[in-house]
């Protein structure tokens, strides 16, 4: 099969159901740019028949560059790890509404896994397995960088940690989000969520994706992707 967009939307459509990896080396070609990333993104979310309601975004810093991508509606299983983050939940005009603790799965496409090249990972929805999300509560001022947050793994030592997150406030990803998410035409819908940027990077674990993530000022939030 030739490496084109097309092609390669179809073939990690056929990853995603049946779990099967792909040779970076074989489809480098395929992604030229930010953009053809994205429409490979795009064609997948369409081929699967995601709804669109749930999204990843982050940036390097308050003024970006920022990334962004849909998040699989289902949690997936052969994990790399975990991220700590913290999802906004938004009205119809993109407006942050609620908050909650989240917990987003990272997988991989590719057998490199995060060393495949960096357009191939964010075609493959920038590496997302799903996302997990603790109860919702109101939408409040926090000193984002002093909170302390704890992250426990089965059978591993408690990651503690202070700050971390490489923006002032989550909330700082959302016009770039937005700006992205209706780049078409398509509007928000009210109840989209948007998880915003990892606390402290990837937390490899390749076992059953739960545990326990406690942030300051938000609670506790003990997650299992089984349940």
């Amino acid at each position: 099969m030739a490496a084109t967009i097309e092609s390669l939307i179809q073939t990690l459509s056929a990853c995603h159901r049946d779990g099967s990896r792909l040779r970076a080396a074989d489809w480098v070609d395929s992604v030229r740019d930010e953009a053809d990333a994205y429409a490979v993104q795009d064609g997948v979310a369409r081929t699967l028949g995601w709804t669109l309601n749930r999204w990843k975004s982050g940036g390097a810093g308050p003024q970006g560059p920022f990334t962004h991508s849909p998040v699989n509606p289902v949690a997936g299983t052969a994990l790399l790890g975990v991220e700590a983050e913290v999802a906004l939940r938004l009205d119809a005009s993109g407006a942050p509404e609620a908050m909650c603790i989240a917990v987003e799965l990272v997988a991989s496409r590719w057998e490199e896994g995060m060393a495949a090249p960096d357009l191939l990972r964010m075609a493959d929805h920038q590496s997302n397995a799903g996302l997990l999300l603790g109860p919702w509560q109101p939408l409040r001022a926090l000193e984002w960088a002093q909170l302390e947050w704890r992250l426990a793994l089965p059978g591993r030592s408690d990651i503690v940690h202070r700050g971390g997150h490489s923006l002032a406030n989550p909330a700082g990803v959302l016009p770039a989000w937005l700006r992205h998410a209706t780049r078409h035409g398509a509007t928000v819908q009210a109840g989209t969520v948007v998880t915003t940027g990892a606390w402290g990077g990837l937390h490899p674990w390749t076992g059953e994706a739960r545990g326990t993530l406690c942030i300051e000022g938000l609670g506790e939030f003990s997650f299992s992707a089984a349940a």
